[in-house]
């Protein structure tokens, strides 16, 4: 059944609001930033009934929150963004997802797309054989129990002290690539194995490995300080926390069971399961999830090493020099303890960010200092075949959206509704006709992750640049894509 858009309140040209009065469960509105295209998409699955769900949760201050790229996830919509009282709040697995920190890195080069082009297979090729990609695939780095653990509290530091790549690479992630309440103590024994000997590793589904060039620049000033210019070959890795992270989520989502019983909480859907942050079960799982969150970061350094010597190497073999350099890393699926400002008061809150990113505005202390002056990077990915953004957050995004934006393009067809429009060789042949090159693992996978599959990242963008909670950087344009 469609969610009734009548029930929505137009607060401005693209905020809209669920009143709490929708439901008597509610703690406070729910609230997303979308165009009527956007909504009518939203209300054809449980999308807005979830973001709705999610203002019930205890201790939720403002408002739930929904970006432009919502559809339909696990207990929050993915898009969503949902912000607790550290002491009288809960945490929820829902809210973060089984992909924990899944996110993008962005890699600029020192060359020009047109340079590549005339070896821009080679450039794939050495990407895909060097970086394992798949379900459940494993790789060359195989960890030892205490090896592993220094990974998951070290997160990308760890990587680059056990020599994959440069102490700069960190300097450039959020977080510096390590979240700092991990616990490695607080990951069961299950998810250490099946994060044994995954470093380094892509994955499936909408996991990718791209090759693109800097199309347009919008913003010079912000470009410049980013590394960014007209016409560069740069590269992004989208990869996350893979079985290991897969493992935390469900164990603490069996584990809430018993606590929302124990506390006796009212949630209108059991995948809202969650626990008090103050509790003993929440900060296992803050320690366990930022646990995962640092392996997913130890392993897109791992890959930006191993890409860095891929590229190399082709680059060698034609006389040229490629290096590749950390312009930004952002996660999408996360909770974060912050400070942030709620009807005038300032608070420590715990914000989920499920399928949205951090988005934090010119002067913040936690961003790189050679971007402080423009803010924070936002990488905004599109499917394979339009292309992907890079915009600059705004102030506006840390006053009216807990420092958050999209994530991406969000999806327009489930992975079944993909394979029932398309065929893998239409989508070899679509990105054939436009120059792109592409290595998947499976057909499969080639179509469930088809440009047709996903909404126009062009209007996703343009919501939230006219919502203004980011504006226009630069726009990649994809030459080479690897899928799993």
């Amino acid at each position: 059944m469609a969610f009734d858009l009548g029930v929505l309140r137009k607060l401005d040209e693209y905020l809209f609001e669920i009143p709490a009065s929708y439901n008597a469960g509610m703690r406070v509105p729910a609230r997303i930033y979308a165009d009527r295209e956007i909504l009518e998409m939203a209300a054809r699955d449980r999308s807005l009934e979830q973001l709705a769900n999610v203002a019930w949760l205890p201790g939720i201050v403002g408002f739930a929150l929904a970006l432009p790229d919502i559809h339909e996830g696990y207990g929050f919509p993915i898009g969503g963004v949902a912000a607790t009282d550290m002491k009288q709040g809960v945490i929820s697995p829902g809210g973060v997802g089984y992909d924990i920190n899944c996110g993008v890195r962005l890699l600029a080069t020192n060359i020009d797309a047109a340079q590549a082009r005339p070896f821009l297979q080679a450039l794939v090729d050495a990407a895909a054989d060097a970086i394992p990609a798949g379900v459940g695939r494993g790789g060359d780095v195989r960890l030892r129990r205490e090896r592993l653990d220094d990974a998951l509290e070290g997160g990308a530091e760890w990587a680059v002290q056990a020599g994959f790549g440069r102490r700069e690479d960190t300097e450039h992630c959020e977080e510096n690539g390590r979240m700092p309440w991990a616990r490695a103590g607080a990951v069961s024994s299950r998810a250490k194995e099946r994060g044994g000997d995954q470093l380094g590793t892509l994955g499936a589904g909408n996991h990718f490995i791209e090759i693109d060039e800097v199309l347009e620049i919008y913003d010079e000033e912000a470009a410049n300080a980013y590394g960014l210019r007209k016409g560069q070959l740069v590269a992004q890795i989208h990869s996350g926390s893979r079985g290991l992270g897969h493992q935390v989520c469900t164990d603490y989502v069996q584990r809430f069971q018993s606590v929302v019983k124990r506390e006796g909480y009212r949630l209108p859907d059991r995948e809202l399961v969650c626990a008090p942050l103050a509790s003993q079960e929440g900060q296992d799982y803050l320690a366990a999830m930022s646990a995962a969150a640092n392996f997913a970061w130890a392993n897109r350094q791992v890959m930006t090493e191993f890409m860095r010597r891929g590229f190399e190497k082709v680059g060698a073999a034609r006389g040229l020099r490629i290096e590749l350099f950390v312009v930004y890393d952002v996660a999408h699926n996360v909770a974060k303890v912050e400070r942030h400002t709620v009807n005038g008061r300032s608070l420590e809150l715990c914000v989920h960010r499920k399928g949205a990113t951090r988005a934090f505005p010119p002067g913040h202390s936690a961003i790189p200092a050679a971007y402080r002056a423009v803010g924070q990077p936002v990488l905004v990915p599109g499917d394979m075949g339009t292309g992907s953004y890079v915009l600059r957050a705004t102030e506006k995004a840390m006053r009216e959206a807990f420092g958050s934006c999209c994530h991406g393009a969000g999806r327009a067809l489930s992975r079944a509704g993909a394979r029932r429009e398309m065929t893998a060789e239409e989508v070899r042949a679509t990105l054939a006709e436009q120059g792109i090159a592409v290595r998947a693992g499976s057909a499969k996978g080639l179509i469930e992750e088809a440009p047709g599959a996903y909404k126009d990242i062009h209007h996703v963008v343009e919501v939230v640049h006219g919502a203004g909670i980011a504006t226009k950087v630069a726009y990649l344009r994809p030459l080479g894509v690897v899928k799993g």
